[in-house]
């Protein structure tokens, strides 16, 4: 099963919007848009961002453990 977009709004009125994979498990959360518009377009930039987007990762590389 495919994953989806869930578009939502919330309390105070913003639109926000979730990706999920096909088991359901939430992938994405966005941040909160004032026009379903614009969160609609937010989705379409992840859409087309994602499929050429590399991995930046910038975590420290782990310490060797000491052995004696």
């Amino acid at each position: 099963m495919a994953g989806k977009f869930i578009v939502t709004q919330d309390e105070s009125g913003e639109y926000r919007f979730v990706l999920t994979a096909g088991s359901g498990e939430v992938i994405v959360t966005s941040e909160g848009y004032k026009q379903k518009g614009a969160a609609l377009n937010a989705i379409d930039s992840v859409r087309r961002t994602a499929v050429d987007a590399v991995t930046d990762d910038r975590t420290p590389e782990p310490t060797p453990a000491y052995t004696d």
